[in-house]
This record gives structure tokens, sequence and C-alpha cells, in this order.
């Protein structure tokens, strides 16, 4: 704004020393004395106003220079950004914020440096099971700053969100719907006794149907409102024999399990959501497989992440199939419910994993939980 003020002030200061230096010399040829005296008076201002506003002109103050930020505050700033950053530099790979060391399990150097990672056409990288875009910056010295930004995250919160409305919704809903039906059931039982012989039956077996959809009804409201995971120490030996029990005991000799156990470390994880999660993954597979079938159960562990397959000798999915399998509700059998591989998937995300189905002709789902 000083600035514009001062080249305003000597715009005018030059017009008017031009148009009071030509009237003075039209009034002077043309021998007007009177005019050229007035001429020349405004000429004398015009010089006096501008010299008295340079000497009055407060200085221009010094640009001050920005104090540059200290490592330590550019290192705590960073740290608050969510999104991993990464910063390669001839194949070497640093972590450069708390998100970065987090995901990679650095105190600020990764290695292994994954491929893509050191690969400048890159656009995507997976680690621990998590799909990562690459968003690069190139520097001024070759190196580059990478985003990694975890865009299933955003799709997965999409999805579990839509589940939660509609499960809710749906259990709410029909609970309002049962409740009478129960209580009319009750009181016709009452009454029924009184001189209907068949009646009483009848209207029992009702009840009873009608309380195991109520049961049922709330089992969907509950998966809406699964509680984080509580974890804990488990030690994967025990848990894979608890599974094997479990398994033996609802299926007996019609149906056999495999188990291997390829680690006998222990793992963080909720025990009892995950014993859901995989007695559902286990039950699917067992039912997919059918008399003289066979289901195979595999738990491996690395210092990062627990991973759990379980296949079975059934038809397999079909191609059109695979992507509504883990939709609530979407069931092929007859009695299922259509809860079990979402409550699979919803255990798993809540400990920041995922179940997959692989590909290939054989049924086989991955069920991976990160510490």
């Amino acid at each position: 704004m000083a600035f514009e003020g001062r080249s305003l002030t000597t715009i005018a200061s030059g017009l008017g020393l031009a148009i009071g230096g030509g009237l003075l010399v039209l009034a002077w040829q043309a021998g007007l004395w009177a005019s050229t005296a007035g001429a020349l008076l405004v000429v004398l201002w015009v010089v006096a106003a501008s010299g008295w506003a340079a000497m009055h002109r407060p200085p221009a103050k010094a640009a001050i220079p920005a104090e540059p930020l200290d490592p330590l505050s550019v290192r705590l700033l960073l740290d608050q950004v969510p999104v991993p950053l990464v910063r390669v530099d001839a194949g070497d790979a640093r972590a450069i914020n708390r998100a970065a060391r987090t995901l990679f399990a650095t105190d600020e150097r990764i290695l292994p440096v994954p491929p893509a990672l050191a690969e400048p056409a890159a656009r995507t990288v997976r680690h621990e099971g998590r799909g990562l875009r690459i968003d690069a910056v190139e520097g001024r010295r070759g190196d580059r700053l990478l985003a990694l930004i975890d865009v299933e995250a955003e799709e997965r919160a999409a999805q579990d969100r839509a589940a939660d409305e509609m499960i809710d919704i749906l259990g709410h809903e029909l609970l309002n719907g049962l409740s009478p039906i129960v209580s009319l059931a009750d009181s016709a039982i009452t009454a029924a006794a009184a001189g209907h012989p068949s009646l009483p039956e009848i209207l029992a077996t009702l009840a009873r149907r009608i309380e195991g959809l109520e049961a049922f009804t709330r089992g969907y409201r509950d998966l809406a409102r699964l509680p984080a995971p509580d974890r804990g120490p488990v030690s994967l030996p025990e848990f894979g024999e608890d599974l094997a029990r479990l398994f033996a005991a609802r299926f007996g000799p019609d149906v056999t399990l495999t188990c291997a156990i390829l680690d006998a470390a222990t793992a963080d994880v909720d025990r009892d959501q995950l014993t859901q999660a995989v007695w559902a993954l286990l039950q699917n597979g067992a039912e997919a497989a059918g008399k003289d079938g066979s289901v195979t159960l595999s738990i491996t562990h690395t210092p990062r992440v627990l991973t759990i397959l379980v296949g079975d000798s059934g038809a397999g999915v079909a191609p059109d199939a695979r992507t509504r399998i883990f939709r609530p509700f979407h069931t092929s059998k007859p009695d299922g419910s259509g809860i079990g591989l979402t409550l699979a998937r919803r255990i798993a995300r809540a400990h920041g994993g995922d179940v997959t189905l692989d590909n290939g002709r054989t049924t086989r789902f991955r069920l991976i939980a990160p510490f």
C-alpha cells in the first residue's frame, strides 16, 4: 500500500509540472502576464509540495528475513501428518514421519526396500496387506518424496458404514414386528389350554420359531455394534487346538479337518473375536465341502502379522459370486444366514487386517491381522 501511495504522488507531481509548464509557456508567448504569473506560481507550488513530501516521507522499513524452522520443529510438524511420508534417494528409503515409521516398523531406514518404492514409474505399493497409492514429488538432487495414500481404507470405511446402517435398520424393524407376535403367541397358548387340544402344540411350535427368528435378528444387530478388539497374547498352538476340538464336536467324522500351525509363538489379538471369525470361515468351508469332504486350516506368524488360511474341497466359488460373498445377508445355502463371512471380515478389519478370497479353482480364504 505504501508503494502504491508513493507511485500515485510521483505521477500527480509529474502531471502537475507538465501542465503548469505548458500553461506558463503559452501565457508567455501570448503576452498574458497575469496568466503567466499564475502558471509560474502553480509550477513553484508543485515543486515545493513534492520537495516537502520527499523530506517528510517515512523511511522504508527493511524486510525482516523469516527465521528458518529448526530441524526439530520440522520433524515434529511432519509427525502430525497422518499420511506415511518416505524419502527415497538412490535406492535408499527412509521414513520421515511417525506414520511411515509405524507402517514399516522402523526408526528411520526401511529394510528391505519394497521394489515399488525404488521404482519411479510405480504408482501403487502393497505392504502388510494394505494397498497404498504412491504420490511422488521429485527433489532437486534427484531424490523423491513419497506420500503413501491408503485408498482402500476409505472404501472399506464407506462399505462398513453402509453395512452398519442396513443391519441396524433391519434389526430395529424386525424386532418391532416380532415382539407383538411373541406376545400374541403366548396369549394364544394360554387361551388354547382351555379347550383346544391341538392348538397349544401348534402355537408352541410357532412361538419357538419366532423366538429363534428374534435371536437371529439380534445377532444381525450385534454385528453392527462389534466392539473394538481387546488385544492380548494368544498362544497359536492352543488357539488351533481349540478350533480343532470345536470342529470335531460340530462336524464329527463327516468332514475332515487338517490343521497346520507353523509357529509356536503368541499373537497379540482379541482371542474371542478371532475365534469367532475363524470359526465362521471353518463352518463355511465344512458346509461347502459336504459329507466326506475336507477342510484345511493353516496358521503362520511373523513379527508384524498373523496369517490364517482356511480352504475346503468344495466346488469353489462361482466367478460371478466372488464380489458378493462378503455382502451382509448374501448366501447360497437354503438355511444360510449370510452373516458368517461378513462377520469374519468385520473382525479382521477391526484388527487392521482383512479377509480375502484367494484366486484359484479351489476355495481358500485368507485372514490377516497385523499387530
